[in-house]
């Protein structure tokens, strides 16, 4: 039987977390396993890098432009049901890659997956909110989405070591493949919970006049931005300062800082969800600041990438649980506009970035971009 809200209880339901996590995971890791296994890729499929690179771009792009209606459109949908056909979707689409001889149809069906995941993150971070009393939401929310960091600490370096060993198209055959077991998983541990009711459907500006709603949003933008600007051209960032054979060590720092921050973040949300989103975007700035200054140093760089891991791990949750506590029923909407802010924004950032590497101008404006959210966070929540 379909329910619409669970009953009270005191222990996290941690099975049906962690299917949601790895529901996560797999969203995530098809969206950036690419970046591991680029080379191998344009090689075999007859383009340029280049070219290649466009696959994490139109992902990307396509999530930003697909969140908002096809959150609404499946809204009513149980919810359940809808995560078993996203899941089903990247078993298909992660397939058809794997498979594909040309790179027109690895194309779309990269588009296709960047739309699956649009809706996937609202999904997961509003049903795990919905499985445990609102005291607790912030906790359930960090486990479901940790999926994300150990995506980026592990699942990228694992697929590009797995393209090596037996080529980059069983990297996405895995994915499809271990992609089926899950099923079984959310059928077994996930509870069925009601999509929306009909009549009740909420407005877009009815949403974005949510108090607190829109100074949100900017930070977001502000924070992916800057993020993704600096993050996408560290190797740059390193080769410019002398220590290019350190930026493999410095990327698996960060990686494996971002799983000890968004448990740190899951302990701190629910009390205090303005410190939160206040201290991720300061700790950053002054990493950045360490960066620029100090990254001649060894040492200085790679504690630099360590905090900075340490900062963005909790980030893109405490983001989502923010939105959750600020939009209440109309929640699934609000968390499409967040998503669509922060993908829209890590396509600008890379763009950016671009523009801005051959000018020194890089490091500065992602400074001052990071400062923004330190000053906007005051405007989203009271102080607590």
């Amino acid at each position: 039987m379909d329910v619409s809200a669970p009953p009270a209880r005191t222990a996290l339901p941690l099975p049906a977390l962690l299917a949601l996590a790895a529901s996560v995971f797999l969203g995530c890791l098809t969206e950036i396993v690419p970046a591991g296994i680029l080379l191998p890729a344009a090689a075999d499929l007859g383009v340029s890098p280049a070219a290649a690179g466009q696959l994490v771009t139109v992902y990307a792009i396509t999530t930003a432009l697909t969140a908002l209606p096809l959150t609404a459109a499946s809204a009513r949908m149980p919810r359940r049901k809808l995560l078993l056909l996203l899941v089903a979707g990247f078993v298909a689409t992660n397939l058809a890659i794997a498979l594909s001889p040309w790179f027109a149809l690895v194309l779309v069906a990269r588009v296709a997956s960047g739309a699956l995941t649009g809706i996937l993150w609202s999904l997961v971070a509003n049903y795990a909110m919905r499985l445990v009393p609102a005291e607790r939401a912030g906790r359930a929310l960090a486990v479901a989405m940790a999926g994300t960091p150990v995506a980026f600490a592990f699942g990228v370096p694992a697929g590009a070591a797995l393209g090596e060993l037996v080529g980059w198209r069983w990297v996405f055959a895995g994915m499809a493949l271990v992609s089926v077991p899950l099923l079984w998983w959310i059928v077994a541990v996930v509870p069925p919970l009601s999509g929306e009711e009909p009549g009740a459907r909420t407005s877009l500006r009815a949403v974005l006049h949510t108090p607190g709603l829109r100074p949100l949003l900017l930070l977001v933008i502000a924070f992916s931005l800057a993020h993704n600007m600096f993050y996408t051209y560290l190797g740059p960032f390193y080769a410019a300062r002398g220590h290019l054979p350190l930026l493999s060590a410095g990327l698996l720092l960060f990686g494996t800082a971002t799983v000890a921050g968004l448990w740190l973040v899951g302990l701190a949300l629910d009390r205090h969800p303005r410190a939160v989103l206040t201290c991720c975007a300061a700790v950053t700035v002054c990493c950045f600041g360490i960066l620029v200054f100090g990254g001649h140093e060894p040492v200085l760089l790679l504690v630099a990438c360590a905090l900075w891991g340490l900062a963005f791990g909790g980030a893109p949750t405490s983001f989502q649980a923010v939105t959750a506590v600020l939009a209440g029923r109309r929640a699934d909407i609000a968390q499409s506009l967040t998503i669509a802010s922060w993908n829209g924004a890590v396509a600008g950032g890379a763009l950016t970035g671009g523009v801005l590497l051959g000018t020194g101008a890089l490091p500065w404006t992602a400074i001052a971009l990071m400062a923004m959210p330190v000053f906007l966070s005051r405007f989203v929540l009271p102080a607590r």
